[in-house]
């Protein structure tokens, strides 16, 4: 929750500018819910185990080894949701910015537990990660009518990957386990962004818009390509008279 209050005040940004609009400025507010996808990179997470000191990593390895401590990094794909405002300045132009996040931290890499002696297991580590799109964008509306409109989007922004350590260690003799989960580390990139959206009205202020989105992200290390697609489905009101 803390991590959604802190671009909350983006759409705020955004509502405090309708005032320097004209008085045929419309304004829309939003909440979205889809997925995004992006393959795996192919590699792996190389973990070395010792009792003295828990988990070492060594960096990537291969995947198609029979190495137990390399752990297969996974592709993005999954459940995003979003937060965003439109401002139409004029009746075919305007801007507006999106952000959206994995509400969830899925898992990047697990790599297993090892047994030493049948007695004491070794910590198993998960890394799990979130990825958060934030884009301010140019909207071109070529389209509308009464009750739809057809809107093609792109603009700039960036990409956050954050990245956390799972831990659990458990112990056979006492039947007990633990966890904990901290911060390992993050990356942020310049994301370029393009999309198309309908939106249609189901009364005169409230919409749906499905959205399709290209992220292209320079340097995005964690994944195995530069472009990640995305689909959301945004539901919102807009502030203005439309007629």
């Amino acid at each position: 929750m803390r991590r959604i209050c802190r671009y909350l005040p983006l759409p705020v940004l955004l509502l405090a500018s309708i005032q320097l609009a004209g008085a045929q400025s419309l304004i829309d507010i939003n909440m979205g819910f889809g997925a995004a996808q992006d393959k795996a990179t192919g590699n792996g997470i190389e973990g070395d185990y010792t009792l003295a000191n828990g988990a070492n990593f060594g960096g990537s390895c291969a995947i198609n080894t029979s190495d137990p401590t390399c752990a297969k990094t996974s592709a993005l794909n999954g459940f995003m949701m979003g937060f965003g405002a439109n401002l139409m300045l004029w009746q075919h132009f305007g801007v507006g910015l999106e952000v959206t996040l994995q509400p969830n931290k899925p898992t990047y890499a697990a790599i297993p537990s090892e047994s030493l002696g049948g007695v004491l297991e070794q910590p198993a580590l998960d890394f799990l990660s979130r990825t958060t799109f934030y884009d301010f964008n140019g909207i071109y509306q070529p389209w509308k009518s009464e009750k739809a409109e057809l809107q093609l989007i792109g603009g700039f922004g960036g990409a956050s990957v954050k990245t956390y350590e799972s831990q659990t260690v458990s112990g056979s003799l006492l039947g007990s386990s633990s966890s904990s989960t901290q911060l390992a580390g993050s990356s942020t990139h310049l994301n370029l962004h393009g999309g198309v959206a309908f939106q249609y009205y189901l009364t005169d202020h409230f919409y749906i818009r499905p959205q399709f989105d290209i992220h292209y992200v320079p340097n995005l290390a964690q994944f195995g390509s530069k472009l990640v697609t995305q689909e959301m489905v945004w539901v919102g009101y807009t502030i203005g008279d439309r007629k």
